[in-house]
């Protein structure tokens, strides 16, 4: 059977047909969104406790706790220094509904591809069973949309535009995390 298969492929090479090996995903195509989504701006939520401040990471101050619901606890919630907006001098960020990312989202201490691997999970990303519903969180979260409007931090380094983009890239060549 071997030889009989051998002399098929080469009948079809010889006649001009081409056969297509299986293509794999390009690789790398989730470093782009590892180099927004592990940015002190995303990742300084995406913890177990107590949110992290500023580039260098450092603990929140004052001290807060997560809470039983990400929100800080029930004497001083999130919204208890957090608005609807940054404030004026752009010293405490804000938006609607300020909070930490849920515990099943938490990225702290993870490397790039267990982020991937977490992202394309229902049971770690908040439900989000496609691609293409993790790309609609990404595009339209108010809080995933602040990192580019942070006041006086840094932004992560592609503009919302490239990092959207990118995930389209991703979850078209099958979500691959290596």
């Amino acid at each position: 059977m071997p030889l009989f298969s051998r002399m098929i492929v080469g009948l079809l090479v010889a006649a001009g047909t081409v056969v297509d090996a299986p293509h794999a995903a390009p690789s790398g195509t989730f470093d782009p969104i590892a180099s927004v989504v592990m940015h002190p701006r995303c990742i300084n939520c995406h913890q177990d406790q107590s949110p992290r401040q500023g580039d260098a990471r450092t603990d929140h101050l004052p001290l807060v706790v997560r809470g039983t619901d990400g929100h800080g606890a029930p004497t001083q919630p999130c919204q208890t220094c957090h608005q609807t907006t940054n404030t004026a001098d752009g010293f405490v960020p804000g938006v609607e509904d300020w909070h930490l990312a849920p515990l099943s989202m938490l990225w702290e201490g993870l490397s790039k591809e267990q982020i991937c691997e977490q992202i394309k999970d229902p049971a770690r990303n908040g439900g989000r069973r496609t691609g293409e519903q993790v790309i609609e969180h990404m595009k339209t979260d108010p809080l995933v949309l602040w990192a580019w409007a942070p006041g006086m931090r840094t932004t992560p380094p592609l503009s919302h535009e490239k990092f959207v983009e990118a995930l389209e890239a991703w979850v078209n060549a099958g979500m691959p995390c290596l």
